[in-house]
């Protein structure tokens, strides 16, 4: 079992920077993709990005919505995974959920397929 938390949510103004952390606890990332995911009010969850390893490379993948302003990176040491958030914009504010699938080499970018997951960081961005 891996319980995840996220932190690192919160106002911020458009075109500024937040950093959001998923921390994992039970046990470690090793052999599973990590993924973020957000919804705003009244809307249904979205892809953000995921992070997984074949055990020698790692290999990242963000929505288009967030490509060249999001990165998400690993950080093994930490057993946390991060995802840095540049340039934000109000249509980026939601409820970042951060989830983990067990099943690093076959994950995707659906939701479903993944296994346990964060119980939410408000992120809001004003104009």
């Amino acid at each position: 079992q891996v319980q995840l938390v996220e932190s690192g949510g919160g106002l911020v103004q458009a075109g500024g920077s937040l950093r959001l952390s998923c921390a994992a606890s039970g046990r470690t990332f090793s052999g599973y993709a990590v993924g973020w995911f957000r919804q705003a009010p009244g809307k249904e969850r979205e892809f953000v990005a995921r992070v997984w390893s074949d055990g020698s490379t790692y290999y990242a993948d963000l929505a288009d919505s967030v490509k060249g302003r999001f990165t998400i990176s690993s950080d093994n040491a930490r057993n946390t995974v991060y995802l840095q958030m540049n340039s934000l914009q109000p249509a980026d504010t939601a409820v970042y959920y951060c989830a983990a699938n067990r099943q690093a080499l076959s994950s995707s970018r659906w939701s479903g397929a993944f296994d346990y997951w964060g119980q939410g960081t408000q992120v809001t961005v004003s104009s």
